[in-house]
């Protein structure tokens, strides 16, 4: 099965998520990178594209899965 990766990071002082070496957005706050990235992967899961989203912390550039088809609840919570 492919798969698709969606990051959201903190690029130039904003919020995007990165998808294949490109970046998208900018979106107001980190929630709502989250929340566009996780409707991106599920749209990708629904195609039969493996897809979860990571978000990069902010004090240590590490990334943490945030959310997996298939595995989470979508819509995801708050």
């Amino acid at each position: 099965m492919a798969r698709a990766q969606y990051f959201v990071v903190q690029h130039a002082g904003e919020w995007k998520i990165k998808f294949e070496e490109k970046h998208y957005g900018p979106y107001a706050t980190q929630k709502a990178a989250i929340r566009a990235a996780v409707d991106a992967a599920h749209a990708s899961g629904k195609k039969g594209i493996d897809a979860q989203v990571f978000v990069q912390s902010t004090n240590n550039h590490q990334f943490r899965t945030e959310w997996t088809y298939g595995r989470d609840p979508y819509p995801p919570p708050g």
